[in-house]
């Protein structure tokens, strides 16, 4: 019998009456379930259900990619890109997971030394007033040097996070590619860049200066010279139900292709 768990964010407003509503359906349902809070990840799960917005998914996903543990999301935050469902389905979702209605989606991770992230990881200097000179390199080639106040390394599930609010494009999540967008240059001619997931990068900055580099905007650390980025050797793995689709997702969660409304 399949072992589930049910991880919610008790610091998030309705978490915890939405995961006792989940664990009392699975139990309905004769299903071996335990509730874990999202500060307290434990493994040993076949399936994790993940109550909460994209920054708990994304904390659960990191963890559980080493076991290759999948995780759906139900959505209590704000846009929800990575969640599939929300708190007024519970019943409809269970039924669907347990029929197997869904797919296991492997997402690209980026490594940068001990550190993860799926969807990305961000340079900035230390001193937040002030733009910083980095210079970007691929597979140790020089490729330019960016004026700038941070630099973005993103997977394409991290293309319609901060890389989207920083002029990044949208990445299917099926493409094997990476993005880097430099955060607000001093130059028009400075512009994102995507390749291969295969590619080594590495950002050097100035050696006066000290940088930080944060992972999914939850894990945070300094440096003074150069951190080099690239992809993690074990992938994300999200499920999705069968009815979801990527585009439809892009369309109602950024109101793409919405006319404004005619007021006669």
């Amino acid at each position: 019998m399949k072992k589930y768990a049910v991880c919610f964010n008790q610091n998030i407003s309705n978490s915890i009456n939405v995961k006792n509503s989940l664990v009392e359906i699975l139990n309905n349902n004769n299903v071996d379930v335990s509730s874990i809070d999202i500060d307290n990840l434990k493994r040993g799960f076949d399936f994790v259900f993940v109550i909460g917005g994209d920054g708990t998914i994304l904390k659960a996903g990191r963890f559980y990619a080493l076991s290759e543990t999948p995780v759906f999301g139900i959505n209590l935050g704000r846009l929800g890109f990575l969640s599939q469902s929300s708190d007024n389905n519970l019943e409809q979702v269970v039924y669907k997971i347990l029929n197997k209605e869904y797919e296991i989606q492997k997402r690209t991770m980026l490594c940068c030394g001990e550190f993860t992230a799926l969807n990305d990881f961000v340079v900035k200097s230390c001193d937040s007033g002030r733009t910083s000179r980095f210079s970007l390199f691929i597979n140790d080639k020089f490729v330019c040097d960016y004026l700038a106040d941070g630099i973005i390394v993103s997977t394409p599930t991290g293309s319609t996070a901060y890389g989207l609010s920083a002029g990044g494009p949208v990445i299917a999540p099926s493409l094997d590619v990476l993005e880097i967008v430099p955060i607000c240059p001093h130059t028009l001619t400075a512009r994102p860049i995507i390749i291969p997931t295969n590619e080594k990068i590495t950002i050097s900055g100035e050696n006066k200066n000290k940088y930080f580099i944060s992972a999914d905007g939850q894990e945070f650390y300094e440096f003074n010279s150069e951190v080099t980025i690239k992809k993690a050797q074990y992938f994300a793995k999200l499920a999705l139900l069968k009815d979801s689709e990527f585009y439809s997702v892009l369309k109602n969660k950024l109101h793409w292709a919405t006319h404004p409304e005619y007021e006669g």
